[in-house]
Order: C-alpha cells, then structure tokens, then sequence
C-alpha cells in the first residue's frame, strides 16, 4: 500500500531560509487567481511581480479580481518572456487543459511551481509533471486546498486518534447547488477541455477520501450521465468573460437557466465506486442541479463512523461509537470553524504552505502524489460512464517517483542527482 507523505519528514541540505522577499508570478488570471491576494500577505513576505495571460483584461483583473496592484507588475502573454522576469515561485491558475505545458515548461526553467487543481485533463500529463519535478528538482505544489479546511482536518484528527477504529469505507456526496453557474457557462461544459467535472470538481474530495483513508483506489467503476442541463437549447459563447460575471443566485430552477456553453457534453449527474489499496472501499456521487451547496463525508471504521453536517462555520461532525437506533445527536459532537465563505480560509493557509515550502523544503501536508492519485480516479471513473460502467484499473506509477514525493520531493541517498 501507497501512503500519503506524513507531514514530517527531512528537509532538504540546500533548502536553507531565506528572508528574501520572494519574487512571485501567475499564469492565468481567471476565476482562481484570487488566491494570489494571500501571497503578498505580510507574513509570507512575498510580492507579485509578473503575470502572463494573453486577454486584454488581465491587467483590470489584476487591480480588481486579485487586489495585486498592477503597476508593480510585468504583463505578458508569453510564457518565455515570463520566466525570464526572473521569479523565485510561480502560480499556475490557467484552464486545466493547459496546466500539463505550461508547469513542465516553468518546472525545466527551475521555478517552484503552485498548480491549481486538477493536475493535468489526461493521465499522461499528469504523470509527466510529476517525471518533470522529479528530473528537475525544482518543488512541485498541487493546490488541494481542502486538506486545509477545519472539516477535513478535525475528521482527520478523529480518525488518527482512533475513534472510529480503522477505516474501511467512506462515502461522499456533493450537492453542487451552483453547478448551473460555474461548470455549464463556459470551457468547462465542453469535454475536450476539461475532460469532466469529476475531475474538475471531484478531484477535491477523491483527495480528502485519499487523506482520510491514508489510500488511494486501485479499481474504480462510474454511472452517470448529462440529465437535466442537456435539455436547455438557450446558448451563449461567453469567451473572455469569468464566472462571476454572469453569476446569479436567482437562476432558478434549473431547467430556467440561460447562456449555457455553446458545447455541453460533460456529466451533471456522476457516481463512482472504488476499492483502495488499504481495502476500504469509497463512494462517491455529485449533482449540479441541487438546491443547496455542500458536501457530505460519511466515514466508518471499524469501532465507530464520523458524519459531517455542513462544510463550514456552524456546521459539525457527528461521531457514534455505541450500538443504538436512530441517534441524530451521536455519541460526541465536534464544531467546525472557518471556512465560513467556501474555502477562503484554506485558500490562504494552502498559499501560506507553498510559499514556506519554496523557502524551506519544509514538508506540506498536500501532495503532488495525492494529486496524481485523485486525477488518475477521476481521470478512470469518467472513461468509466462513457464506457458503459465498465471497471477501469488505475496503472501503476514507477517506484522511484513515488518514493521521492513520499519522501516530500528529497532524493534518497542512491538516487540519480
């Protein structure tokens, strides 16, 4: 069995801190590039000083989506100019079909990368970042943002106390009450670009399913299906324009929504089963047509289960470790804090984590391993659905790879320099 990097670990001998400023750019400044706010937080001492995006808007964005004054900015649509600002680290929040070119490229010219999830939309471009990282040297990051959110982390910290005994299955569920809205509007809806949302949207909880069951899937078989948002014919080509700026709570119900992506051949409606290697089994199911928005983590053990209600601030994780019958109130109860606006708060500590990480080698508790395992699911599951549900085994990474990220990206002592 393949365990995920336990947080603690060696750092490497030419990773000595450094109190310089750090010199950070951006690739793509979209929808997600508003994390980069938390990189000129005062205490990651870190300043944005380039961006590279081929729209005209980029620098508006810049002032208004990210609050980064653009002044202090080089903007440029070539990734070559790009690298040769000169950068310490560098984020890549472009659209997920390019993330594979554009991170091997920044990886080969030895700048420390963020990656916005999901890796890469093919399997071979994921593994190619993690060949890339490894052959280099130069510090790979994949933002799974949620093993920094409070609810992960307490089910987490239940779960390593022992509470609930050994896990032997988890079951998610998602209800994407904004689906309509952020997946069916533009280049996501269109499979050639994003692959699918189980790999844009589940990737997050196949990581945190992997986390928490210190595994990952072997053998995986999916369902699903483009049930409701197919049906809309009003269709808009929204090229240039982000989420929010057609973002509105009021599109409701769904069968009302309008503007849709002129392609729409993606899943609304999407399930997979797995076997891990540890052999706990997970499930998982997703739906962007839902009223509410949140997602649900039920884990069971062998001396107990864990259930979250809400993913945020109020919510709680309820946890029954005596026999009884219907027992909404459990046996213990732990609060969630943070998180209280989605994931800002693990946005922040996740960018926090990154830049530490380029200046120290200190070990992260996300994982470009964990990474490549929830895109490889993902990746597996959706070919799954269009196949007919047919089983799909996840191939098998090369030992040296695995070995060098479980061991937070420092060669062992016979490895190839």
């Amino acid at each position: 069995m393949t365990t995920e990097p336990t947080g603690v670990g060696t750092v490497a001998e030419d990773a000595a801190p450094s109190p310089a400023t750090l010199r950070v750019g951006v690739v793509g400044v979209g929808a997600r590039s508003t994390i980069l706010a938390h990189a000129e937080l005062p205490h990651n001492d870190a300043q944005v000083v380039a961006a590279c995006d081929p729209r005209p808007e980029t620098e508006a964005r810049l002032r208004g989506w990210t609050r980064i004054d653009p002044a202090g900015v080089v903007i440029t649509d070539n990734l070559d100019a790009f690298i040769a600002v000169g950068l310490d680290a560098a984020v890549v929040t472009s659209p997920d079909d390019t993330h594979a070119e554009i991170t091997c490229r920044l990886l080969d010219a030895g700048i420390p990368v963020y990656l916005e999830k999901p890796m890469a939309i093919e399997l071979d471009g994921a593994t190619r970042i993690l060949q890339t990282a490894y052959d280099t040297g130069t510090r790979l990051y994949v933002g799974h943002n949620m093993r920094h959110m409070s609810v992960v982390r307490t089910m987490r910290d239940i779960i390593r106390r022992g509470e609930i005994g050994a896990v032997k299955a988890i079951w998610c569920r998602h209800f994407v009450g904004e689906g309509g809205d952020y997946y069916f509007k533009d280049w996501h809806a269109d499979r050639r670009y994003s692959n699918g949302l189980l790999l844009q949207k589940a990737a997050h909880d196949i990581d945190v399913m992997n986390w928490l069951a210190d595994s990952h899937a072997t053998r995986v078989v999916g369902m699903g299906g483009l049930t409701v948002y197919g049906d809309i014919t009003d269709r808009q080509d929204r090229s240039g324009k982000l989420m929010w700026e057609w973002y509105n709570v009021d599109n409701w119900p769904p069968l009302t929504q309008k503007g849709l992506n002129p392609v729409v051949d993606v899943e609304d409606l999407s399930m997979f089963s797995a076997k891990m290697a540890s052999g706990a089994y997970v499930s998982y199911q997703q739906c962007h047509y839902t009223p509410d928005y949140w997602r649900n983590y039920t884990v069971i053990g062998t001396e107990g289960r864990i259930e979250n209600f809400g993913d945020g601030e109020g919510g709680h994780i309820t946890l029954w470790n005596r026999r009884s019958q219907y027992n909404p109130d459990g046996d213990a109860r732990y609060p969630i804090s943070g998180d209280a606006h989605g994931h800002h708060d693990a946005d922040m500590l996740t960018m926090t984590e990154f830049l530490e990480f380029v200046r120290t080698g200190r070990p992260t508790d996300t994982s470009p391993l964990g990474a490549w395992y929830a895109a490889a699911t993902a990746i597996q599951a959706t070919e799954s659905i269009r196949d007919g549900s047919t089983p799909r085994d996840l191939p098998q990474l090369p030992e040296d790879l695995v070995a060098y990220f479980l061991n937070h990206q420092v060669r062992g002592e016979h490895d190839p320099k």
